[in-house]
């Protein structure tokens, strides 16, 4: 889709006062939001790259520490003009994953790089990692929650609990939102045997999704993350450019209706 493609690569925020767009991925452990990032990563660069480091079957999660991904663009030291933050997983244990009041934290910008998540207690306002005064740099503009499409109905109450209270804390910001089903060739066998069955699939026209994440079905985008593959595909690119383009126009308009 080269005009995909070219919007992604032309976008720059129209404001001034804003470098770069941050998109925040939260959603359930093991459901590809690291495996997304690199996929964003592959299909920019043309090539497969591994950088947020995909764990391959967890049941805990992996990433610990919160990080803001940038991903180069042309010459060296030149990135695009979006960066992604990534959180640890929600962990349905009380006692484990992300703090919910982190994620918040994290959207209004008061968490900085390297901070490490801990469960049982939230980044307190003395930590070195809290950003007191946080730019329009440092907040979030758009919320992008990664669900499985394979193991939806294996969700519990906890688990659209906790993604409830994210979605409610985004919302109550003015935060867009947006879903994004990876793992749909998994989870639905016509998509298998064809990538382009994507959008005639019945499996995803299901309001389950919706419902569950509480997003509006036109917000919610199937992809497939390059996890076995080593080569490219332009129909796998497709769909990542695709949800790519829509995060970038929601965080666009956020970012220009922010106050000065």
């Amino acid at each position: 889709v080269p005009s995909e493609l070219q919007y992604v690569r032309n976008y720059k925020p129209k404001r001034h006062d804003v470098k770069h767009l941050r998109m925040l991925v939260h959603g359930p452990v093991g459901a590809g939001k690291s495996s997304f990032i690199n996929s964003v990563d592959s299909v920019l660069r043309g090539r497969i790259a591994g950088r947020a480091l995909a764990a391959a079957q967890v049941t805990t999660s992996f990433t610990k520490q919160y990080k803001t991904y940038k991903i180069p663009k042309g010459q060296p030291g030149e990135f695009y003009p979006f960066v992604l933050n990534d959180t640890m997983g929600l962990e349905m244990k009380e006692d484990r994953g992300v703090h919910p009041e982190d994620i918040k934290l994290a959207m209004e910008g008061h968490v900085k790089d390297g901070y490490t998540f801990n469960p049982a207690s939230k980044l307190s306002s003395d930590s070195l990692y809290y950003n007191a005064e946080p730019t329009k740099n440092d907040k979030v503009h758009v919320l992008v929650c990664v669900v499985p499409a394979d193991k939806v109905a294996l969700m519990t109450k906890d688990d659209v609990r906790k993604m409830t209270d994210i979605r409610r804390a985004a919302s109550e910001l003015g935060i867009p939102q947006l879903a994004v089903i990876t793992k749909i060739d998994l989870a639905c066998p016509e998509i298998h045997k064809d990538l382009k069955n994507v959008y005639k699939s019945k499996y995803l026209k299901d309001k389950k999704f919706s419902d569950f994440a509480g997003i509006p079905m036109n917000c919610i985008f199937p992809v497939k993350n390059y996890s076995e593959e080593s080569d490219m595909k332009d129909e796998v690119d497709s769909l990542i450019l695709s949800v790519l383009r829509r995060i970038i126009d929601f965080g666009e308009d956020f970012i220009s209706d922010m106050e000065t």
